[in-house]
């Protein structure tokens, strides 16, 4: 098994030697460990600089740099498609995560998992602004999803290349990968990993990213459900507008004709309501049809990655 680290970096330039020397001493102790693609994601402080003089000399260590801060998502992504391992690790660069729980999470890759998702059993964060929100998060996206992990967020993982091979990554779909891998029939599990507290460098994460990932949850739904089926969820949409404009004509002519007490159809509210249902119906129903034809689209194309590398460094002269 030849495996790959992949670190996403935006100004951690307070951690990245602490970070590196921990990172090798794991991978002397364990041969399955190849190589370390560090990906700076835009950092306007020194963190590329770093990692240049400590990965100078390193034939095992590959540095990316992108011309801006495109987000952990896409610098993942970036870090993927440059990775060679049969087996890739991200993991954080703020020293949150502990290097010395990989081997741990590779010895599960053996027995036969294709996607270990660490799970921070003992968060070293805030309760109320992080803790909390997650913990709603995890519950909601296992729920939804159907792939029941106690920590999507955690982002020391380990996967096998194939899981990631062909997908690919927006917005904050990193975390999802759990439940589009699932999608695709993977075997998947958990393991505990360390967590610690963050001694240098601020954390990128707050309050604000939840409705991101509420989302982006929809999106995922709505990937793994009816990705290749858009008229499944727009058509039913549709129907039941049909349905309930149907319903509030019928009401309309029963007071019109029916009722004890009459009722002009031109100032019946029921009327207008009807005419509504019917116009939201069909409109729901042409954009399942025409998600039929984009998906079918998207499919054929081409896909562009959604970074921009600016420079790439090897260590040991490559």
């Amino acid at each position: 098994m030849r495996v790959s680290i992949v670190i996403p970096l935006h100004n951690e330039a307070p951690n990245v030697e602490a970070l590196y020397r921990e990172i090798r001493e794991v991978a002397a102790q364990d041969p399955r460990i190849a190589e370390v693609v560090f990906v700076d994601d835009g950092s306007t402080d020194d963190t590329y600089e770093r990692l240049v003089r400590l990965c100078r000399d390193d034939p095992g260590a590959t540095i990316l740099r992108l011309r801006r801060n495109f987000g952990q998502t896409a610098a993942l992504s970036a870090g993927f498609d440059a990775a060679t391992g049969d087996v890739i690790c991200p993991m954080d660069g703020d020293l949150q995560n502990d290097p010395r729980d990989i081997p741990r999470l590779l010895d599960r890759i053996e027995e036969g998992y294709d996607l270990v998702s660490g799970w921070r059993r003992n968060r070293k964060d805030p309760w109320l602004t992080r803790r909390l929100p997650s913990w709603i998060a995890n519950r909601m996206i296992s729920k939804i999803t159907g792939v029941r992990l106690h920590d999507y967020g955690c982002s020391l993982k380990a996967y096998r290349r194939e899981v990631l091979e062909g997908t690919k990554l927006y917005g904050e779909m990193h975390r999802f990968i759990p439940a589009l891998a699932n999608w695709m029939g993977v075997r998947v599990t958990e393991e505990p990993v360390s967590h610690r507290p963050r001694v240098a460098g601020k954390s990128k994460y707050g309050m604000g990213r939840i409705a991101r990932v509420i989302l982006d949850l929809i999106n995922v739904k709505f990937l793994t459900a009816y990705a290749t089926r858009p008229i499944q969820v727009f058509g039913k949409i549709g129907l039941v507008s049909l349905l309930a404009g149907a319903a509030f004509l019928a009401l309309t002519l029963y007071m019109k004709y029916l009722a004890a007490e009459r009722y002009d159809i031109t100032g019946n509210p029921f009327f207008l309501l009807s005419a509504i249902c019917v116009l939201v119906g069909f409109q729901f129903i042409c954009i399942g049809l025409l998600g039929e034809i984009n998906i079918r689209t998207y499919y054929e194309l081409q896909q562009k990655p959604t970074y921009v590398i600016r420079e790439r460094f090897r260590g040991g002269g490559r």
